[in-house]
């Protein structure tokens, strides 16, 4: 497969970077990030885009792409309802129409959304509807098939940080029962390492369903893991 990963710079998609790069099913990945990227790959490479608003000058790359990892994503926290709307549907919309409109209905679109998202677009949580209306959208679009991700908990593996520094601290302190979590609640935690073979995984097989919520993903990841 050829792959495209938007958000390669952030926990999830460097993530799954990792993953298509060590993975012999993934031909080539492209990155489309605002700033290099810190890794030398010969299946890699990046192209540096400022207005993740726009893609209509870079459309051609995306011609003969097989699959598309959205792994863009910014936290509510702080922000408000209209700019963080922005910075979710229209950026995310953006990006996934101009993937579309070359693609000729043959490139699966995996999207990283979140545990609680709101597919009504009616309840009370502001950033849940938001996801909400961005899922939905994206599996109108003509694709192969759109399948939305939905983990809870993620745990950052293979020395993968966070950029936003609270965020990495949360993690570093999870990190520590982490094992302990994963026991007690293994319905809700996941790693990123299994993210990024699950991906890989419904990519090249398809899925039963287009919402796969934790444990769908973390079985997705076994069964990819048994295969290998």
């Amino acid at each position: 497969m050829k792959v495209v990963i938007f958000g390669a710079t952030g926990m999830v998609g460097k993530g799954v970077l990792l993953e298509c790069l060590d993975d012999e099913r993934v031909e080539s990945a492209l990155v489309v990030v605002r700033h290099p990227i810190d890794i030398s790959h010969p299946k890699l490479r990046e192209i540096i885009h400022k207005d993740f608003f726009d893609f209509s000058g870079m459309q051609s790359q995306f011609a003969d792409l097989d699959a598309c990892f959205f792994c863009l994503g910014v936290s509510s926290v702080g922000m408000s309802e209209s700019e963080y709307y922005r910075l979710t549907y229209e950026l995310t919309l953006a990006a996934a129409t101009a993937v579309a409109a070359v693609t000729s209905r043959r490139l699966t679109f995996c999207y990283v959304s979140g545990e609680g998202t709101d597919s009504t677009q009616r309840g009370r949580s502001a950033w849940a509807r938001t996801k909400g209306k961005t899922e939905n959208a994206l599996l109108r679009l003509p694709f192969k098939a759109a399948y939305m991700f939905r983990p809870a908990y993620i745990q950052p593996l293979k020395g993968i940080r966070s950029k936003t520094w609270w965020y990495q601290a949360l993690y570093r302190a999870a990190g520590t029962v982490y094992p302990l979590t994963r026991l007690l609640l293994p319905r809700y935690t996941t790693t990123t390492v299994k993210v990024g073979r699950a991906m890989i995984q419904v990519a090249a097989n398809g899925y039963s369903k287009p919402i796969l919520l934790t444990d769908d993903i973390n079985q997705l990841s076994a069964v990819d893991e048994s295969a290998h």
